[in-house]
């Protein structure tokens, strides 16, 4: 099914995340982390890309096999920065031939040695060609807070119009960990003429060393009131692995009172995290 259909539905969605593995001997443990999480039936599921394509093909199977054995719509990321463009040509066939339809176009990250694609610069090059390649419903990235590499947010939306009007049919935001930036950063959107649903992402933070890589790599800006939530609970793990979760939770029901219809959970390829937030908000989602 085509996520843009799922978000037309009159209803709260939710979807959540896995990521694949980096090496072989690992599938096996992060299929059935991912299946697990499938059993849960949330209305889709995103099954990211590694850096260099390198873990594509482990993508692909993932995404086929929980779509195919669990009925559950899912969203394959593709990105593009270090890939040539017969290589990405070469992933879209291979996720037309697995029954994929819906697939989220990404730059992805520079990588550590600076090497990227002469073919790709942004994530726009791409969505035109899933465009030509395929009838895809295309989703991509937005960055409430800005990109951590773009220095205005002006230039940042500017950036993302030319993606949605390029053709995507949604965005999936970055994590963030106050609602505010969120309705503020929709409300600079709009005004801007970018109209597509928005699935806010949000990331239950379990451990004090998950919050500082997370916002290492984003730059997300982290609310007094959680800092004091990880300083007081971070040394016992069960309770900020609780603590954590119950944050996101809270954020969660204030996006949906607020009227966000939409939300994506990166769940760290963790069923009991998912099923624990999905069991606390069995009432808020239905």
């Amino acid at each position: 099914m085509r996520i843009s259909e799922i978000l037309k539905q009159d209803k709260v969605t939710l979807s959540l995340e896995v990521f694949p593995p980096k090496t072989s001997e690992k599938y096996e443990t992060t299929a059935a982390a991912a299946k697990k999480i499938a059993a849960l039936k949330p209305d889709f599921m995103s099954v990211t890309y590694g850096a260099g394509g390198g873990t594509g093909t482990f993508t692909a199977n993932i995404a086929a096999e929980i779509q195919n054995e669990y009925d559950v719509p899912v969203l394959a990321h593709l990105t593009c920065v270090s890939s040539s463009r017969p290589f990405v040509t070469d992933m879209v066939e291979r996720y037309k031939s697995l029954g994929i339809e819906n697939i989220l176009a990404l730059r992805g990250d520079i990588p550590q040695d600076g090497k990227v694609s002469e073919d790709y610069k942004h994530a726009v090059e791409l969505i035109h060609d899933l465009k030509e390649q395929g009838d895809f419903c295309i989703g991509g990235a937005c960055y409430p807070e800005g990109h951590i590499e773009c220095e205005h947010k002006a230039d940042d939306i500017r950036y993302l119009k030319e993606k949605v009007d390029a053709g995507l049919d949604f965005l999936t935001t970055q994590m963030f960990f106050d609602n505010n930036i969120l309705y503020n950063f929709l409300y600079r959107i709009r005004e801007q003429g970018i109209m597509v649903p928005v699935i806010a992402g949000i990331m239950p933070i379990t451990n004090a060393k998950q919050l500082a890589r997370s916002v290492a790599m984003s730059g997300t800006d982290v609310p007094q009131r959680f800092r004091n939530i990880v300083d007081h609970y971070g040394e016992n793990p069960a309770a900020m692995r609780q603590a954590g979760i119950v944050y996101a939770t809270e954020q969660i029901v204030d996006l949906v009172a607020n009227g966000i219809r939409h939300i994506h959970v990166y769940t760290m390829n963790k069923p009991s995290v998912s099923a624990e937030i999905m069991n606390l908000l069995s009432e808020v989602l239905c």
